[in-house]
């Protein structure tokens, strides 16, 4: 109960952060409408190949390709606003101050690498999808296997990509650091004590489930008020708004675990540079920057 309270203490600090800087929710927000803009682009050419080609020879190859590439794209938008956050984050901790021109220099500066984490990542994707297959004997077996390495590499991401913006090093040494978050046992520390995980989850699950109920609850009764006059206005205006609705709810849910999984894993990376800097001192005895030091005293 301990780490779950911590977990609504630190979203509470992050978020009082973010508050005293505008700026450092600026990346997040972009990155979901820019990644709805890409998937709906994206799937333009995917639905084309279907309709033509269909599921099978060479449409099944196309169709893998492009599904490749559009995963691809959505990471590099996913790491350069991400790392934007990062870099803002780190700005604020340790300037008062997290500058959007900054942020945008260092992704400019880091885009190679960058472009390199989102191929590594596409390439885990592919294997995780490769290794669930289609269910059939075996299913559950790979589909835990699969979801393993969905999960290994992800917190990895989270550590990698801070390595890249903060310190300007490239994916094998981003890699290298992350294990060696990990030997050191911060990562351990930090999930074991601070539930972030669990109180993202609680509130997105909340407020989404809150957006569905009111998106229905207002569509229907539009759909009864008008429908008397017009069913198809009636039926139309229902799903809009209750449609808009629901998303509002939903991106709220998205934008707050987003973003408070970054700061999160951006004070742990930073926690790790200090222990680093301590030499043979032990990890209980340094504190952790901003956010995450507040909640672990």
């Amino acid at each position: 109960m301990q780490a779950i309270s911590r977990g609504f203490s630190f979203l509470k600090q992050s978020w009082q952060m973010a508050f005293a800087d505008r700026d450092l929710l600026k990346p997040t927000i972009y990155a979901i409408f820019v990644g709805m803009i890409v998937s709906v682009i994206g799937l333009i050419p995917i639905i084309g190949t279907a309709l033509i080609f269909g599921d099978e020879g060479i449409g099944r190859y196309l169709l893998y390709i492009e599904g490749a590439v559009l995963v691809f794209v959505q990471y590099v938008v996913t790491y350069i606003f991400s790392g934007m956050t990062i870099y803002l984050i780190y700005g604020y901790l340790s300037e008062g101050d997290g500058r959007m021109d900054k942020a945008w220099a260092v992704v400019r500066r880091d885009f190679l690498d960058i472009l390199s984490l989102a191929g590594a990542s596409t390439l885990v994707n592919l294997l995780q999808n490769a290794v669930r297959g289609r269910g059939g004997r075996g299913g559950a077996i790979r589909g835990v296997i699969a979801n393993i390495i969905q999960t290994v590499w992800t917190e990895a991401t989270y550590l990698v990509l801070p390595a890249m913006v903060i310190e300007d090093i490239n994916l094998k040494d981003g890699l290298k650091r992350a294990t060696q978050i990990v030997k050191n046992n911060l990562l351990l520390v930090g999930v074991s004590t601070v539930g972030v995980g669990f109180a993202t989850g609680l509130i997105g699950f909340f407020l989404s489930a809150t957006g569905i109920v009111l998106g229905l609850g207002v569509g229907f009764g539009i759909v009864s008020v008008l429908g008397s006059a017009s069913e198809v206005i009636g039926l139309i205006a229902g799903i809009t708004i209750g449609g808009m609705i629901a998303l509002t709810f939903i991106l709220i849910a998205v934008v707050i675990g987003n973003y408070t999984t970054t700061a999160y894993h951006t004070c742990l990376y930073l926690w790790a540079m200090e222990v680093e800097k301590a030499g043979g001192m032990s990890v209980q005895n340094i504190r952790a920057p901003g956010p995450l030091g507040a909640v672990l005293r």
